[in-house]
């Protein structure tokens, strides 16, 4: 597909958007900048850009497989990739299976805990606030998304999950949560945008338990661009 990158648009933490020639379509540019902690950590991770563009379309390609509908048009270059233009619902949606991060330290359940059932958690997209947890009524009250499209929100991101923890077990990854976000297209649709990558997954070992993701980072474990590596490695052989 050929299409001319135009103006940027946006720049975000670990990506910039530019705009193209044909108004639908985007180009997303990954970044190997690093942030943690709403950005109070910042670094660089060799080649993370690299990973997270090609992570991710392998995972998003897979899910339109799965019927699941996503942004992704076509990847470009190691860090660029043509995606669906759309209007992201300002939600950040969180899947949960085992305990970790902020839910341990929220609930004082030990790391590690497998949950009874998958929890499934959203959040009010706003950097000024903290992006703070909010609840179905939150959400309808704030007028962020109809009940309809959070029930499509929700649906999704409880299919991705079973898709997703499925397929990753062939690998020995375990998928212990992980964060995505939606967008509206032109003609209303519901889809998934943003990443599937290390930077927004916990990935763990399913023998060792060794993280493979951004937490390297977050906790100063070393060796975050060799987990990355491992990652795009086990998924795509490469």
């Amino acid at each position: 597909m050929k299409v001319q990158k135009l103006n940027q648009l946006y720049e975000g933490k670990a990506k910039k958007v530019f705009e193209t020639s044909d108004p639908e379509l985007l180009i997303v540019d990954y970044k190997d900048d690093a942030t943690a902690f709403n950005g109070l950590k910042k670094g660089t991770i060799e080649s993370k850009g690299i990973v997270n563009n090609k992570v991710s379309n392998f995972l998003m390609k897979m899910l339109e497989e799965k019927g699941i509908p996503t942004h992704l048009v076509e990847e470009i270059s190691d860090r660029e990739t043509i995606v669906k233009r759309v209007t992201i619902v300002p939600l950040e949606v969180i899947v949960r299976n085992i305990a970790a991060g902020s839910l341990s330290k929220r609930l004082g359940l030990p790391e590690g805990t497998k949950m009874k059932r998958t929890v499934l958690e959203f959040c009010y997209k706003d950097d000024a606030l903290g992006d703070p947890m909010v609840n179905e009524y939150h959400i309808l009250a704030m007028d962020l998304a109809t009940p309809e499209e959070l029930q499509r929100i929700s649906d999704y991101a409880l299919a991705i999950n079973r898709i997703l923890s499925e397929f990753l077990a062939q690998a020995k990854i375990e998928l212990i949560d992980f964060k995505i976000e939606f967008g509206r297209t032109s003609d209303g649709a519901i889809i998934l945008a943003d990443e599937i990558s290390p930077d927004t997954c916990r990935f763990w070992d399913s023998e060792t338990g060794e993280k493979l993701d951004k937490d390297r980072f977050r906790r100063d474990l070393g060796n975050v661009e060799g987990a990355y590596r491992e990652i795009m490695h086990r998924l795509l052989g490469l």
